[in-house]
């Protein structure tokens, strides 16, 4: 199996060079020809949410539906899949910042019960706790 780098991702899905977006379309069609799977990891997908915010303006209900997209992919292994998907669910029903909910989704699928940080707006999502 071989893993993708966000750039690969983000330009299959904003398409602003249109080369490099056609070879990632083809990577994913050989692939699923192939029945084999490419590994998406955490770090991609965290990097992900940043580049569709900050670099193209997606909006957050855009970037959410992005990625319920990209899980049906049958093509994308994502690293904490479950996590993922519990992600999605929690972002939809609340306003936290969504690189936020990521890591307290992930850490809570490596088993942890809270993210400690001294972030006070992230402390208001109850897998957080705020440091004093």
């Amino acid at each position: 199996m071989k893993a993708l780098d966000t750039n690969v991702l983000v330009r299959f899905l904003v398409c602003d060079d249109e080369a490099q977006a056609q070879k990632a379309y083809n990577l994913f069609k050989a692939a699923e020809r192939r029945k084999e799977s490419l590994f998406v990891p955490m770090p991609v997908t965290l990097e992900i949410i940043w580049v569709l915010d900050s670099v193209y303006g997606v909006g957050r209900r855009e970037i959410l539906e992005t990625f319920k997209t990209l899980l049906a992919m049958p093509v994308l292994e994502f690293q904490s899949q479950h996590a993922l998907r519990r992600f999605i669910s929690m972002a939809e029903k609340s306003g936290a910042d969504l690189a936020d909910l990521l890591i307290a989704c992930a850490a809570e699928d490596a088993g942890c019960s809270r993210v400690l940080t001294f972030d006070k707006k992230a402390s208001g999502c109850e897998l957080f706790e705020l440091m004093k």
